[in-house]
């Protein structure tokens, strides 16, 4: 397994690109970065059929995010609101991801 250079981090707003949840828009909860996939809110949903254990004492059929390959989201930008490639560039000695539409610093600094 290769690690995968991902442009999108936890918390960023993507849109999906391509699949049955084509151009539904949602948060990251995570990035597999070794896998090159990543999990959006509210996309790509299936359903778990669980055994009765301590988290889901009656267990049942539970409805849940997969994981969906990074290559089919694209970042949304959050100064424009559109869809967009991201760029880095060096900002205060800081490697930073930059909007190519607008040119917007995207990482908020802390």
């Amino acid at each position: 397994m290769s690690l995968v250079k991902l442009n999108v981090k936890k918390g960023d707003e993507v849109v999906v690109l391509s699949g049955k949840d084509k151009g539904k828009q949602g948060k990251v909860i995570a990035a597999q970065p070794k896998k090159g996939k990543v999990i959006v809110e509210g996309v790509n949903k299936v359903k778990r059929h669980t055994k009765p254990n301590v988290k889901a004492p009656q267990g049942g059929i539970l409805v849940k995010e997969a994981p969906l390959h990074a290559c089919k989201v694209m970042l949304v930008c959050p100064a424009c609101k559109k869809p967009t490639r991201v760029g880095h560039k060096d900002v205060n000695g800081k490697n930073v991801r930059v909007c190519k539409k607008c040119g917007e610093v995207i990482d908020q600094t802390k």
